[in-house]
């Protein structure tokens, strides 16, 4: 496990939290995990629940099934947590740092998109159009860092 302490947080930053000891980060194919996150598959890795700390907020909790709860940003709906019998796995991507965290394994690889192998062998599109947009883009989103408070008082 990593001893080293890391923070994370929602998208909205109404929810922040802080790890130690954290566990083997791992990619998971399951349907609740894709309706979950939205995506192809749920990205998490294992926290000693002893060492993990709600510093801002609480995620809100959907029971997905009668063994586990989703967590969850109640305000922004930023994917956070996934509550089991055996403990607690957080979301990579809501990690201030996540790519500290790559995935070593991964489950329930028999739900598997049929198509995700060849994802990345798709070509990349890019536009000036495209990168005028996102360079026009202001985020209003929490930055990858803790802060005292937030949104700021003058936002």
């Amino acid at each position: 496990m990593a001893e080293t302490a890391r923070s994370g947080g929602c998208q909205c930053g109404a929810v922040r939290f802080r790890a130690e000891k954290l566990g083997r980060p791992s990619i998971c194919h399951c349907r609740m995990c894709q309706k979950q996150f939205g995506n192809f598959f749920g990205a998490f890795v294992t926290a000693d629940q002893a060492h993990l700390t709600w510093t801002r907020g609480q995620p809100s909790l959907f029971r997905s099934s009668a063994k586990v709860k989703r967590g969850f940003c109640g305000k922004c709906g930023t994917p956070l947590a996934y509550l089991h019998p055996g403990g607690v796995e957080l979301a990579i991507g809501a990690f201030d740092q996540p790519e500290l965290l790559e995935p070593q394994v991964q489950v329930n690889v028999d739900k598997r998109l049929p198509w995700i192998d060849h994802l990345f062998e798709k070509p990349a599109h890019s536009s000036p159009e495209m990168e005028a947009f996102f360079a026009s883009v202001e985020s209003y989103q929490h930055p990858d860092h803790d802060t005292a408070e937030w949104p700021p008082k003058d936002a």
